[in-house]
């Protein structure tokens, strides 16, 4: 083969090689760009430990980005997480500015808009009391008997939440205790629950609740089991 032959057969199978490497590098350039709608993760962080914020905050945004299609499929809403710093709040009324600066994207993927971009809520200062406990007694107890006041120990419990609520409460309650069937005096250890929205129980998380049951002394007391079967055994043995 002549030599010039062999170097343009060279010359040839490099171009190729060289237009495949092109096409293989210049293809993501070449895929089309899209838009696409995403519901971001909002995430408050750092707010003081002595704040709370007490007005509802939306769990989520929409994003709108824009990129190439592949970058847009390999994303979603849990890896773009809005994160806003809070160390800065104060007591009272505050609004934070949601920027793209927030949303942790590709480098090839642009924020094209968030909504809403802006979010109001109030912060007020945590405040703890001791209040009193209330026994949540439910039901009654069976015909004849009666129950007294229920004791509980220890009779004050510590609550956490904002100045707003906590300053309103004076007592929060136990669990249910069930009344129903108690026939005598029974102690039992309950959980102490909060049901005011953003207050919380500190300390303690349960107490010793005693609920004294009485037989009933009147015209209709409770039946004597024993008294009534014994009367039933002489009855017999005078018939006999």
């Amino acid at each position: 083969m002549k030599p010039w032959v062999s170097n343009l057969a060279l010359k040839l199978l490099s171009l190729f090689l060289a237009f495949v490497v092109w096409f293989i590098v210049s293809a993501p350039r070449r895929e089309s760009v899209s838009e696409r709608a995403f519901a971001a993760p909002l995430s408050l962080i750092g707010v003081p430990r002595e704040l709370v914020i007490t007005t509802p905050v939306p769990d989520t945004v929409s994003v709108r980005l824009r990129g190439r299609s592949s970058d847009l499929r390999a994303l979603s809403s849990q890896n773009l997480e809005v994160t806003v710093e809070m160390h800065w709040v104060q007591p009272g009324e505050a609004e934070i500015t949601l920027r793209p600066q927030a949303i942790n994207v590709p480098p090839n993927v642009e924020v094209v808009s968030i909504d809403p971009t802006k979010v109001h809520f109030r912060v007020e200062q945590l405040r703890q009391r001791a209040v009193a406990i209330r026994p949540f007694l439910v039901g009654q107890p069976p015909a004849g008997f009666t129950a007294g006041d229920a004791t509980v120990f220890p009779d004050q419990v510590l609550i956490s939440g904002p100045a707003s609520k906590v300053r309103n409460i004076n007592e929060v309650a136990t669990e249910r205790i069930i009344m129903t069937g108690r026939t005598d005096t029974f102690t039992q250890s309950v959980a102490v629950v909060s049901d005011t929205p953003l207050v919380r129980v500190i300390e303690p998380l349960t107490v010793q609740v005693t609920v004294p049951v009485f037989a009933e002394v009147g015209p209709n007391p409770p039946p004597d089991l024993t008294t009534t079967t014994s009367g039933t055994h002489s009855e017999k043995r005078k018939n006999q």
